[in-house]
């Protein structure tokens, strides 16, 4: 019998096993008067900025605990929308699941992580708390699109972007209800928010709260920021609002160019419109370079953020001396352990011998996905990152992002023939029923092959 992408896709429409879809888814410090040193500045900036902060999160429309009263139903609303069967069937079988001729290899530590899972019960919290109050949204929640959906479809507006690439905040009107995502929001958006009368639900995860207070530690010792991460990544942004100067270097080879000009010098010109999306106001790479602290964004690789750090130790070492080194850098563990754990258990499965090809379920704007997918892809392993169920199509072929030119790339027949064994995970912003829908979908396509090689 022959069968047609059409047909087969009627089939999968019609079944009980149907390929399961995605889900519907203030005021600026005046001048002093009298002269004050470069060290008296550095001081006042570094107190206005952490105790600006301090002040609006100590404001009784600031909300940072979320909402008792909702909490019973929303864990209840939580537990069917995002929880899985299958993940539970899979944890009681050693992370192993056969079906057919599919096995699936799930990670140790995998999906929503502690802090997201925080900001997603915050979120639907506030909505009950406020059932009729208009509700905006700073930025995406967390990096998922079927939770970002559930979010819309709770009435929760996101604050629009203009065409110049700036948050439109105009919309937001006294009496709103306003939530600040997981990544956290920059000072000045915090400062314009506790300008209006609105009530701030602030969702953002303690480990980059952690970060902020290792920048308040770099700028009240005047020292420069060098954040690891990428510079138009939200927290990012928002981290480095808190700095006084900062750069911001995404990878190992950006950190050994800053640091051999540490050591060496160079154009001065060059590097500023190397790193000019990536540097604080003013930055002069000829003076703000000599005292460095350590940070990163929370979804970057831990032992890159910790080779950086050495980078920068040896340079400053070479520049002034290992007896002055504590003059010049200084570094605190910022490193997030829900990222450094999925990162682990991933180099522990790409290890395994069995596995075929990699799944690995997140969004596609998600860092620390991403970063799941460039290991194994980077051990040879044929690596399909996809962001919802629905990238698994019912021709045979998947819709999947590549880690390495970040292009989205429709692959045909991606199921290698016969028996096959799927390494799987998922990003930190992942909840396991987006999971467990789309592995449903490969073993329905699984199930169909014999039909479609006919046709």
């Amino acid at each position: 019998m022959r069968a047609s992408a059409a047909v087969v896709a009627l089939c999968m429409t019609g079944s009980a096993h149907a390929f399961v879809p995605a889900p519907a888814l203030p005021t600026r410090t005046k001048a002093l008067r009298t002269r004050m040193s470069a060290s008296e500045e550095a001081e006042r900036i570094a107190v206005n900025k952490k105790d600006e902060r301090r002040r609006i999160l100590a404001s009784p429309k600031y909300n940072r605990m979320g909402f008792k009263s909702e909490a019973e139903d929303v864990s209840s609303m939580m537990l069917e929308e995002f929880t899985s069967p299958m993940v539970k069937e899979l944890k009681s079988n050693s992370n192993v699941l056969q079906k057919g001729d599919v096995t699936v290899k799930l990670a140790q530590d995998f999906g929503f992580c502690w802090g997201v899972e925080r900001a997603v019960a915050m979120s639907f919290q506030a909505r009950k708390h406020f059932p009729s109050t208009k509700m905006h949204i700073t930025n995406e929640l967390i990096h998922n699109p079927g939770v970002n959906e559930k979010l819309d479809e709770m009435d929760i507006e996101f604050v629009p972007v203009n065409e110049n690439g700036k948050k439109d905040f105009s919309a937001i009107q006294d009496g709103d209800v306003v939530i600040l995502p997981a990544f956290g929001a920059t000072l000045e958006e915090m400062q314009l928010l506790d300008s209006k009368d609105v009530q701030i639900v602030d969702t953002t995860c303690p480990w980059v709260s952690k970060v902020w207070n290792t920048v308040d530690k770099h700028t009240k010792m005047q020292f420069t920021t060098v954040m690891h991460g990428k510079y138009a990544h939200e927290e990012t942004i928002a981290t480095s609002s808190f700095a006084d100067k900062y750069i911001v270097v995404k990878d190992l080879k950006e950190a050994q160019y800053v640091a051999d000009y540490i050591v060496n010098g160079g154009n001065k010109e060059e590097f500023l419109a190397k790193f000019s999306m990536a540097l604080s106001a003013g930055f002069d790479p000829d003076t703000d370079l000599q005292k460095v602290g350590l940070a990163n964004q929370t979804t970057m690789y831990k032992r890159d953020t910790r080779e950086i750090g050495k980078i920068f130790e040896k340079a400053l070492m070479a520049k002034y001396g290992p007896a002055a080194i504590g003059q010049h850098y200084m570094a605190f563990d910022t490193i997030c352990d829900a990222t450094q754990e999925r990162q682990d258990a991933m180099l522990e499965l790409v290890e395994d011998p069995e596995i075929d090809i990699m799944l690995v379920v997140g969004g596609w704007d998600s860092s620390n996905t991403h970063h799941l997918a460039e290991i194994s892809l980077n051990r040879g392993i044929p690596t399909y990152w996809v962001n919802k169920a629905e990238c698994v199509k019912p021709d045979g072929s998947i819709d999947h992002k590549d880690p390495h030119t970040l292009e989205v790339i429709n692959h045909p027949n991606f199921l290698p023939k016969g028996k096959v064994c799927v390494g799987l995970t998922s990003g930190a912003s992942t909840p396991d029923a987006y999971m467990q829908q789309t592995v449903e979908n490969i073993f329905l396509l699984k199930q169909l092959q014999p039909a479609m090689a006919t046709a």
